[in-house]
């Protein structure tokens, strides 16, 4: 649904000061992350063939966009919708010691999105993975990683004022987690997305552990693939899940805004499981699962943050297209033009 705040001013109205902007944003964050977590940049793939099991499934329902490649006889290949299992097959390829890891710019097609202020069917995003040891398969290891990463925006947030003193800084000093079994306890008669807009609302920066598995109304609080983060396993906080969202509260749009889905990522057993659970066992036989099942693949964390959406954020914008080119409909342009939101 397309969201028209009132009396919006936008805070870096000229396009040259916007991009100008948007370049100071990408090259603050991705050096504050890689140095937050030991991560060397590689270069990414825009397609995978399709039969690796390489490509990233989403919520299990969405559609790659496909094509033959004819000097490999027609074999189809898919544009990736993320890097979430290329970048463990990266790792195991770059034999890369534990504690460090590789992020890349990972940009994306994903033509089924409903599109409004934040979805495009262009994704552009930082993709990032971390060898890990067996023993930080936990929640605290998960709960350290998001504070640094959290650390990465909030410096990126501070420098971005230096330079552009209207944009005062309005991240709170920690972020807040909760599990989103705890969340379902706290608002039962909210939907997921009012529960997180709720929860935002009041702690400003929140992470959402536990997404994937279904809660006790027997509904999950939203949809994973099956086969990389693990949201099945019990921690040791009595609750079910290694991942989850990145959610910071935007007073443009009055909503909790999504900036990073991350987690723990599944080892053999979880694997295991949660193809089962999803009755996909059939996946099993593919090149990155039966590299996993065989202990080809190191044990990681790993994750996915939105360039356009952290930029969206921190440079104030009310639509993403004030951010990126994509596909918007006449409608789209025209409405948001009448209301001071030029779409690139």
């Amino acid at each position: 649904m397309l969201i028209l705040p009132d009396n919006y001013a936008n805070p870096i109205p000229d396009c040259e000061s916007t991009e100008k902007a948007i370049k100071q944003v990408k090259d603050m964050f991705q050096n504050n992350l890689s140095a937050q977590l030991a991560l060397l940049r590689v270069t990414a793939p825009i397609a995978v063939m399709k039969e690796t099991g390489l490509n990233d499934d989403l919520n299990g329902s969405e559609h790659a966009v496909t094509f033959p490649v004819k000097s490999l006889g027609g074999a189809t290949a898919e544009v990736v919708h993320s890097l979430a299992k290329w970048k463990r097959w990266k790792l195991a390829m770059m034999h890369t010691a534990p504690g460090r890891g590789i992020y890349t710019d990972m940009n994306a097609l994903r033509p089924e999105e409903e599109i409004d202020n934040i979805h495009s069917i262009y994704v552009d995003q930082w993709d990032w993975e971390q060898v890990i040891r067996p023993e930080q398969r936990n929640i605290a290891f998960l709960k350290k990683t998001v504070r640094r990463i959290y650390e990465s925006i909030k410096v990126t947030e501070n420098k971005l004022y230096v330079e552009f003193p209207q944009l005062v800084p309005q991240l709170p000093e920690e972020i807040f987690f909760i599990h989103s079994q705890q969340l379902l306890d706290l608002y039962p008669g909210l939907t997921p997305k009012q529960r997180e807009n709720e929860i935002t609302r009041k702690y400003g920066a929140v992470f959402v552990i536990g997404i994937g598995g279904n809660l006790s109304d027997g509904k999950p609080h939203d949809g994973r693939a099956a086969d990389y983060d693990d949201w099945s396993s019990p921690n040791e906080e009595g609750y079910c899940g290694l991942n989850g969202d990145i959610l910071l509260w935007n007073p443009v749009l009055e909503m909790a805004f999504e900036v990073s889905s991350m987690g723990i990522r599944v080892d053999a057993d979880a694997l295991r499981r949660q193809l089962h659970l999803r009755g996909e066992e059939h996946k099993a036989t593919m090149m990155f699962h039966r590299m996993l099942l065989d202990g080809e693949l190191p044990l990681t964390v790993g994750g996915g943050i939105g360039q356009s959406r952290l930029c969206m954020y921190l440079l104030r914008k009310a639509h993403i297209g004030e951010i990126q080119s994509s596909i918007w409909s006449p409608e789209m342009i025209e409405e948001c033009s009448r209301a001071g939101i030029h779409l690139a």
